[in-house]
Formats: C-alpha cells, sequence, structure tokens
C-alpha cells in the first residue's frame, strides 16, 4: 500500500513571494537542564541474583535548542530548528536530536521539512503530571533505572514480546508509526480555525534510526515507507473552563517480502532481471491511533488518553495499547501539586493450538509537587511506584509455579528543573 503526501505547494507558496528587502535575523536560543535525585527500591524476580539496583540515582537531561529566523516583507517567516542533547550519548551520533527547517504565516500555516516527529505525534495529548516522566515517549532518555523493562525480548527472544520501547502505546500516549523517531519527514499544520488545528505528515523512509540523519535512497521492498500521519488538536476557553481535545491516526508500508530470488537472463543475481517469487504471506502496514483530552476547571485539570500500535504481524506479535489518567492541582502561590497514572501493554507471540499468549506490562503511579522559584525554575517532588512484567498465560511456563517475570519499584525523588 503506496500514499503519497504533497506538501509542495505550501513551500512553492514561500518561494514564489516577492522579494524582500533585507531583514533582520532572529537567533533565538534556548532549552532545558533537569537534574534530579533518585532514591529506588528495586524488586521483583526479573532482577539477576547478581544484581543490587537498590540506593540513588543522579538522573540529568537537558537540550540546547538554536531557532534562526527572520520575517520577509510578505509576512512570511523562514526558520530552521536545530536541538542539541545537553549529555552525551542522547540524540544522533553527534548529539544532534531534532534538525528541520519551517516557513509560516498567518494565513498559510506552518511547514515543517526535516528530521522531526510528526504532526500527530505533536498534537496529541494526554494526562497531566507533576514530577517525573512516567508517559514520556522516551524511556531511555526519561526513565531511570528502576523502570528497566523485565526480561523482554532480549531475555526470551522467542517470546517475541516489546520491551520499553520508545514511541509506543507500551509506554506514552505519544506514538508514532512503528516507534519511528525523528525521520526525514515533511509536515503541514493549518492555522488555527477558533482554537482548530489539523496537521498531516509524509516521511519517505520511517526506517532510518539516526536522528537529524540523511535516510538517502529507500528500497521500498525491504524497509518500512511512505509513513503518513494525521492529527487534529481543539483547545479553547469558555469562561473559566479550559478544554483540549487531540486525535491521530498513522500507518505505513511495510515492504514486501520474497521466497525465492534468482538469476534472470543475463546469469547475475541482484541485477534487474533478476526472477522474483513473492511469499505467501505478507507483511501488514503497522498503524498507531489515539485520542486524549484535557479540562481545566477552578484550579484543577483532568485529563487521559488511550493509544494503540499495531504492527501488522500476524497474530499481533508486537501491538501494544495503553492509557494514561492524571490531575493536578494549582494551588494558591506558586506550588502546583498531581497525580498520574500511565498503564501499557503489549502482546507477544500467540501459539494458536494450545492459546498460549505472552505478554508484556508496564505500569506506574506517581504523585507529585512542584513549586516555582521564579522565571523557568521549578523545584519537584515526587513519588513513584511502578511495575514491568513478561508474562505468559500457561501456568508454569518459565519453571513450575513461575509463569511472569516482573521487576517492581518504588521510588522517590526531588530536582531541579531549568527552562529558558
Amino acid at each position: 500500500m503506496k500514499k503519497q503526501l504533497l506538501c509542495t505547494s505550501a513551500i512553492a507558496l514561500g518561494v514564489a513571494a516577492a522579494p524582500a528587502a533585507a531583514q533582520e535575523w532572529n537567533l533565538d536560543w534556548g532549552g532545558y537542564y533537569n537534574v534530579d535525585v533518585l532514591f529506588s527500591d528495586v524488586g521483583g524476580n526479573g532482577i539477576p541474583a547478581a544484581a543490587d539496583l537498590d540506593g540513588s540515582t543522579v538522573f540529568t537531561n537537558g537540550e540546547l535548542h538554536f531557532t534562526p529566523s527572520v520575517t520577509l516583507d510578505n509576512g512570511l517567516t523562514f526558520g530552521a530548528h536545530i536541538e542539541m542533547e545537553a549529555l552525551n550519548g542522547g540524540g544522533g551520533t553527534d548529539g544532534i536530536d531534532e534538525s528541520y527547517m519551517f516557513i509560516e504565516g498567518d494565513t498559510m500555516g506552518r511547514v515543517e521539512v526535516g528530521s522531526e516527529n510528526s504532526a500527530g505525534f505533536k498534537l496529541m495529548t494526554g494526562a497531566p503530571s507533576v514530577g517525573f516522566g512516567i508517559n514520556s515517549p522516551s524511556p531511555s532518555a526519561y526513565h531511570p533505572t528502576a523502570f528497566s523493562p523485565a526480561g523482554g525480548s532480549a531475555v526470551f527472544p522467542a517470546l517475541g514480546t516489546p520491551g520499553l520501547a520508545g514511541r509506543t502505546a507500551m509506554v506514552s500516549s505519544f506514538t508514532e508509526v512503528a516507534g519511528n523517531n525523528d525521520v526525514q519527514r515533511i509536515s503541514y499544520y493549518t492555522p488555527s480555525f477558533n482554537g482548530l488545528t489539523l496537521g498531516v505528515s509524509y516521511a519517505p523512509n520511517g526506517s532510518n534510526a539516526n536522528n537529524a540523519a540523511n535516510a538517502g535512497m529507500t528500497n521500498r521492498n525491504t524497509t518500512l515507507n511512505d509513513v503518513f500521519d494525521i492529527g487534529v488538536n481543539y483547545s479553547q476557553t469558555f469562561g473559566s473552563v479550559d478544554l483540549e481535545l487531540a486525535a491521530r491516526w498513522g500507518t505505513a508500508d511495510a515492504g514486501k517480502v520474497f521466497a525465492a530470488v534468482a538469476p534472470g537472463l543475463d546469469g547475475i543475481l541482484g541485477t534487474s532481471d533478476d526472477i522474483l517469487t513473492p511469499a505467501i504471506t505478507q507483511p501488514g502496514d503497522p498503524e498507531t491511533w489515539g485520542v486524549g483530552a484535557r479540562i481545566g476547571v477552578a484550579g484543577f485539570t483532568f485529563g487521559g488518553s488511550y493509544t494503540e500500535n499495531s504492527s501488522g504481524a500476524a497474530f499481533g506479535v508486537g501491538d501494544s495499547e495503553g492509557w494514561s489518567a492524571g490531575v493536578t492541582y494549582d494551588l494558591a502561590g506558586p506550588w502546583t501539586i498531581g497525580f498520574d497514572t500511565y498503564q501499557g501493554e503489549g502482546k507477544g507471540n500467540f501459539n494458536p493450538a494450545t492459546g498460549a499468549r505472552a505478554k508484556s506490562e508496564y505500569e506506574a503511579y506517581q504523585i507529585g509537587a512542584e513549586r516555582e522559584l521564579g522565571t523557568g525554575v521549578a523545584w519537584r517532588i515526587y513519588a513513584i511506584q511502578s511495575e514491568s512484567s513478561l508474562s505468559v498465560n500457561t501456568p508454569s511456563f518459565f519453571a513450575p509455579g513461575v509463569s511472569k517475570v516482573k521487576v517492581d519499584a518504588t521510588t522517590i525523588g526531588t530536582g531541579i528543573r531549568l527552562n529558558f
């Protein structure tokens, strides 16, 4: 299934605009820097006997954002957005996370071209939260060791169960098709019509694992390709009530599988006249969808979401679903308190003869408080109870009396958030 999205008209609008006089560039920069100290009590039969994960952890996460832009006489703004990780091991090889060009105007909306998440991802919403990122689309970046999955595919590959894969419904409301991240794509967002914004995205290659890197030519028979996403977000205030609604859907082409490839008349394997025999079973196309909402009234903000990822594989192996729910309250003064939870589940291998199904689960509960200390400076304190598990609906699957492997943790943390 091939899908094409043409956003060239919006780009052409900007290119065809009348030449502008010399303009001053706006060299905006900003970012965030968070440092947390966490104390965890970690247990469960998924912890190796030789490992001791109890105790303290210092966790740092930060990025620098550079956004140069210029507004021409015709009213269009041209610019770029580059995000650089503040720590080694983040983003791509050079530490660059997202990098894209944008064109925007009051009447034309906004076009983004480059390494960035999809419109569906960016327009989605989920439960409000105070504290740590238990509903984070990037568990490797935001979850401390206490949230590591139990076993998973690395320990039991035959079960085919997904671990805490980022940007899937297993761990977060904010999903991407097949969990792709910051691939080269084109996105268009409409202007806001009374709070309603629509977005659509297209990526030729959804398998480029490197952030902010060119994918090159795409072999559409072997690579996740033609990734198409749409999203909608409605945000409006009615008297003293704030309302936000969001929905997203996305899909992609999973490619083709050939049962046999033989040389053609030239006798050389790997040329254009090879004889191809398609496999009887072809991969299904992956999808994702989700809905979310928030409502704010009298200092309270309530919200939640439900999302799904479909892998396209037979028997739903690799599918995941999850939901979030939470509430925050702005106290008199600089304090905000809140409670939120995320519950995710992933499907593993299924044996149609016995009905045995492997499953991964992730659940986390958090209560937290945050105090604004000044412009862009906040102090937070929180407590988290989390569990990740791998199970099979067959008694004594792993050993007599053991059908589930899990890691559970109780974590208390405090930290400082800087936003600049």
